[in-house]
């Protein structure tokens, strides 16, 4: 089994990124965009230094998982949506760090309308979720 970093409160710092093999980054959409605590956390943590020649990237290789809740409609983040931007292109700057720093983004789910799910459905999306983990 791997070690698996799921973000909570309260964020961990450096150190915790050398001792996962796996991050599930969960969040709600706020604003259109990341929490703004995870934005600090990654503003705190990731280093620049890392990419460095000769210095350890404690991220290259490992294993990302993004979650995404919206409370908004999936063809409202579309081109021609209401919002005119996908929610991949909203969440671009996490994205984009994770990519820098060599990470291995494996899944980003989406999860629109997450306020009006029934406990059926939320039960649903959790297994879909816990099955890409357990692949």
């Amino acid at each position: 089994m791997k070690n698996i970093l799921i973000f909570t409160l309260p964020l961990s710092g450096k150190k915790t990124t050398q001792i996962y093999d796996r991050f599930v980054f969960q969040f709600p959409l706020i604003w259109f965009g990341m929490p703004p605590l995870l934005r600090l956390w990654i503003d705190e943590v990731f280093d620049r230094d890392w990419l460095k020649e000769g210095e350890h990237n404690p991220l290259e290789g490992k294993e990302v998982y993004i979650l995404v809740t919206t409370g908004g409609k999936e063809r409202s983040f579309s081109k021609t949506g209401t919002y005119e931007y996908t929610i991949d292109e909203l969440i671009s700057g996490l994205i984009v760090s994770l990519k820098v720093f060599k990470a291995d983004i494996k899944h980003i789910k989406i999860v629109y309308e997450a306020n009006k799910l029934s406990k059926k459905e939320i039960i649903l999306h959790k297994k879909e979720f816990t099955e890409l983990l357990n692949q």
